[in-house]
């Protein structure tokens, strides 16, 4: 169950699609997420919260994610991770990027300042007591910012199947260019009591220790203005999650919902 709370990372991050005409999001939105493990077992929970706050003056969209295993496996695998993003409420840039994670006693503490004007990022890594200046990519996001700013910045009303989004991204200490397949639209069952029309995608993924392939993940949106993640499937190294959105608060659009 290694890094169960980064597969809920890729949720946040791969998550939706929206015009910056109409935001997607507003203060106080709240997700909350159950996982569980090869279908039956349940496996952890995690929550995504946006506040308001402000660095150097500036106006900033706070995002706080969290996660924690439960039940049965964190007898034997303990999960307690936290991820934060402070970003630009305007340009949707990202100032600066946190994450604070145990994962059955592997740990990081990394804290990451973005500078857009100079193209680095100023990554320390408290555990090891290191600082180190990095060069990033062009408007390159965080996995927490890239989730938000990605629901804002573009437009899913006409797109097709196959098409594929690509987005700078960077993580820890590295750059990262995100590719996104677009697979579909599907009506599904949700945890919220009743169905929902959804937008159906497939982040590439680095195959290996965590995933079986590059294709195994796949997650579905809601196919409505606030683009709010539903569902997600994942084929690991070994065994399979899934993470399916369970309560929610603080939508700044009405929730479109079919009901028996």
């Amino acid at each position: 169950m290694k890094n169960i709370v980064l597969i809920v990372g890729f949720l946040f991050v791969f998550h939706g699609l929206h015009a910056q005409k109409n935001s997607a999001f507003q203060e106080g939105e709240w997700f909350k997420f159950e996982m569980s493990y090869s279908n039956f077992l349940k496996a952890g929970n995690a929550t995504l919260e946006v506040k308001e706050s402000k660095i150097k003056g500036k106006p900033v969209y706070h995002v706080v994610g969290k996660g924690w295993t439960t039940g049965a496996i964190k007898w034997f695998f303990k999960v307690k991770d936290r991820y934060e993003s402070y970003f630009d409420k305007e340009t949707g840039m990202p100032y600066k990027f946190i994450r604070k994670i145990d994962e059955g006693g592997h740990t990081k503490d990394i804290e990451i300042d973005f500078n857009h004007e100079k193209q680095e990022a100023f990554v320390e890594n408290k555990k090891y007591k290191t600082k180190k200046t990095i060069a990033t990519e062009k408007d390159v996001q965080d996995m927490v910012s890239a989730f938000y700013y990605l629901r804002n910045n573009y437009e899913t009303d006409d797109i097709k199947v196959g098409e594929v989004v690509s987005l700078n991204m960077f993580f820890d200490e590295e750059n990262y260019n995100f590719k996104l397949k677009f697979l579909g639209r599907e009506t599904i069952d949700t945890e919220l009591g009743g169905r929902m029309k959804t937008l159906k995608f497939r982040p590439y993924v680095m195959a290996g220790r965590v995933f079986k392939e590059q294709e195994s993940l796949t997650l579905w949106v809601s196919a409505d203005e606030n683009k709010m993640p539903l569902k997600i499937k994942a084929d690991l190294a070994v065994g399979s999650l899934q993470a399916n959105l369970e309560a929610f608060k603080g939508l700044k659009h009405p929730l479109k919902m079919e009901f028996d």
